[in-house]
C-alpha cells in the first residue's frame, strides 16, 4: 500500500512539477492551421477528435513558414494549410521532412480587381498592375490562371508542377505582373490603383472578406488542378501511421466536415474526398 502510494505522488507530483496538460499530452493532438478555412474547418471535426478519444488544440498561424517550422520542431503534431507542391519545394528549401498524410480541400484561386467591373475586366487585357503570390508554387499557380485569362504569354512547355518566376513570362502584353507575399495580396490590392487586379488564394481572400461571387475570374477547376492543388494535413516524416494522425485523419474525412464545407463557403471551398460507407 505505502508503494502504491508512493507512485501515485510521485505523478501527482510531475504533473505538478511539468504541468498536466504534460501528464495528458498523449491525448492531444495539436494541429497549426491558417485561420480561414483550416481552423474553421478544424473546428467543425472537434467532435469527432473528441469521439475518438483525443482533445483537439488548434494552433492558428498567419503565415505559410511558421507552422512548417513548428511541425519539423515537434512542436506540432500535424498542421493543415498548403497544398502538395508547396510542402514538397519548402522542404527542399528549408531542408525540412514533412510529408502530406491526406488531401482535404481544394481553393481556386479567384482574380479580383480595384474597382474593376466584370465587363472591364473582359474587355481590357493590357495595361494592368498585376499582384501575384511570391511563393513558388502559388506564383506558378497564379501565373497560369493569367496565362489562361489572355493577360500573358508564358514559355514554351511550361507546366503546373513547375516552379516558374516571372522571368518565364515571355510576353506580358503590356502588363505588370508583381509578386509579393501571399497574405499581403489582399491588403495591397485594396490600396491600389483602379483597375489594379489581384490573384488571391482563397483562404486569403476569405480572410479579406472577399466574396467568391465577387470574383473576376476563377482558376479553372477540370483536370488535374483539385487534385495537385489540394490542402493536405501534414506531419513529421515517421508519424503518417501514428495513432494521432489516424484519428486525426477519420475525423476530418467525416460526413460532418464534408458537409460543412459544401454548406458554408459558397464554392470558394470544396472537398476533394468522397465519403466512404
Amino acid at each position: 500500500m505505502k508503494k502504491l502510494f508512493a507512485l501515485i505522488f510521485a505523478a501527482v507530483l510531475g504533473c505538478s512539477l511539468f504541468g498536466f496538460a504534460a501528464c495528458n499530452s498523449e491525448k492531444t493532438i495539436v494541429v497549426g492551421a491558417s485561420q480561414t478555412p483550416h481552423a474553421e474547418i478544424l473546428e467543425e471535426a472537434r467532435k469527432e477528435v473528441e469521439a475518438l478519444g483525443y482533445k483537439l488544440k488548434i494552433k492558428v498561424f498567419d503565415d505559410y513558414i511558421t507552422p512548417n517550422t513548428a511541425l519539423e520542431e515537434g512542436k506540432l503534431d500535424a498542421n493543415y494549410f498548403q497544398h502538395t507542391p508547396y510542402l514538397n519545394t519548402f522542404n527542399e528549401e528549408y531542408k525540412t521532412h514533412l510529408a502530406a498524410v491526406t488531401k482535404v480541400h481544394y481553393e481556386p484561386f479567384g482574380v479580383y480587381g480595384k474597382d474593376v467591373t466584370k465587363e472591364d475586366y473582359a474587355a481590357n487585357k493590357t495595361g494592368r498592375t498585376i499582384l501575384i503570390p511570391n511563393d513558388g508554387s502559388n506564383r506558378t499557380r497564379a501565373l497560369f490562371v493569367l496565362r489562361d485569362e489572355g493577360f500573358i504569354t508564358l514559355t514554351e512547355g511550361a507546366k503546373p508542377t513547375d516552379n516558374l518566376t516571372l522571368k518565364d513570362i515571355v510576353e506580358s502584353n503590356g502588363n505588370t505582373v508583381k509578386d509579393i507575399d501571399a497574405q499581403t495580396v489582399a491588403q495591397i490590392l485594396a490600396e491600389s490603383d483602379k483597375g489594379t487586379l489581384g490573384v488571391i488564394n482563397g483562404n486569403y481572400a476569405l480572410q479579406a472578406g472577399l466574396r467568391a461571387e465577387n470574383a473576376l475570374a476563377f482558376e479553372n477547376a477540370e483536370g488535374d488542378a483539385a487534385q495537385l492543388y489540394a490542402n493536405v494535413i501534414a506531419v513529421k516524416q515517421g508519424n503518417e501511421n501514428s495513432d494521432k494522425t489516424v484519428a486525426l485523419v477519420k475525423a476530418v474525412l467525416s460526413k460532418t466536415v464534408f458537409d460543412y464545407i459544401n454548406a458554408t463557403y459558397n464554392g470558394a471551398v470544396q472537398p476533394v474526398f468522397t465519403l466512404t460507407a
